[in-house]
């Protein structure tokens, strides 16, 4: 008896779908989708990007899937895909919203400390807010970094790619890619280490002291949260490493803030896109019925 759709390998699922298998077809996609979301969210920090860029990506994937050859995994074939996107196709829209890591600096210095008074109402519990503060807050520290390095890093620190398949991916040296990791982690672990109560308590910032003027700001919608509405489980976990092993002690506790991310759930791009997958040119291109 043949294994269910679900439980076959990327590759086979890339032959179904060339032999005229929607089914398959719309389970590759599904099956990466949400890491595509993922990925792009942390790149670009807006949710309507990120739903963009994953649908942009999904469409080349499907007109693409012909010339996948196999002399990689599909993962590693899909990951450079994505990966290009973003940086070459996306890289406008990315620059608009340049930071550095002194003025994101002086941004949380000079935002209010206060409590969330009990008489006001949120659309959420104080912890849930609390936790969306934090979590926009270190997206944005990871916006200081410029495109190359942010990328290197989301790949490496957070999802756990090794040099060998990141530098395939980005199109580099396996040297080059664990220099670029170095650079990333020491910008942004240096500022983490002089600002973040959560790595040194001798720091005064404090995410539940500034969650009132984050929502005041604009920076947390309790109402419509960005990183602590629908999710499906934390980075570390989506990953596949429950108890992975860190590069060294001194960066690990930065590292497992990151990995305690959650991992959300993407849109449906696969109900938006079946129109565009009854098409004349996908029907022709992958012999639908």
């Amino acid at each position: 008896m043949k294994d269910p759709i679900s439980n076959q390998t990327d590759e086979a699922l890339v032959i179904s779908s060339l032999q005229g298998n929607k089914s398959s077809l719309e389970e590759l996609l599904r099956r990466h989708r949400d890491f595509i979301y993922n990925l792009s969210l942390k790149m670009t920090w807006d949710r309507e990007d990120a739903a963009d860029i994953s649908q942009e990506v999904l469409i080349k994937v499907i007109t693409k899937l012909d010339s996948f050859r196999k002399d990689s995994s599909f993962r590693t074939w899909l990951y450079r895909i994505t990966v290009n996107h973003i940086l070459n196709e996306r890289k406008a829209a990315d620059g608009k919203r340049k930071l550095t890591f002194v003025q994101f600096g002086e941004t949380l210095d000079n935002t209010p400390d206060s409590d969330l008074a009990a008489d006001e109402q949120y659309r959420a519990d104080a912890p849930l807010l609390i936790e969306e503060t934090k979590q926009t807050c270190m997206s944005g520290m990871l916006m200081c970094l410029d495109e190359r390095h942010r990328m290197v890093f989301i790949l490496a620190e957070l999802f756990g790619i090794k040099d060998a398949a990141g530098s395939e991916i980005l199109a580099t040296s396996k040297e080059n890619f664990r220099m670029m990791l170095s650079r990333a982690k020491k910008d942004l672990y240096n500022f983490m280490q002089d600002k973040c109560g959560l790595i040194d308590q001798d720091n005064p910032c404090r995410c539940a002291k500034k969650t009132r003027s984050f929502i005041k700001a604009g920076f947390v919608d309790p109402g419509n949260r960005l990183f602590t509405g629908k999710y499906k489980t934390t980075i570390e976990q989506a990953a596949g490493e429950k108890q992975r092993q860190l590069e060294d002690s001194l960066y690990g506790r930065y590292r497992s803030l990151y990995l305690q991310h959650h991992f959300l759930e993407g849109p449906d791009f696969i109900r938006s896109l079946n129109a565009w997958l009854a098409s004349e040119e996908v029907r022709h291109l992958f012999n639908f019925n």
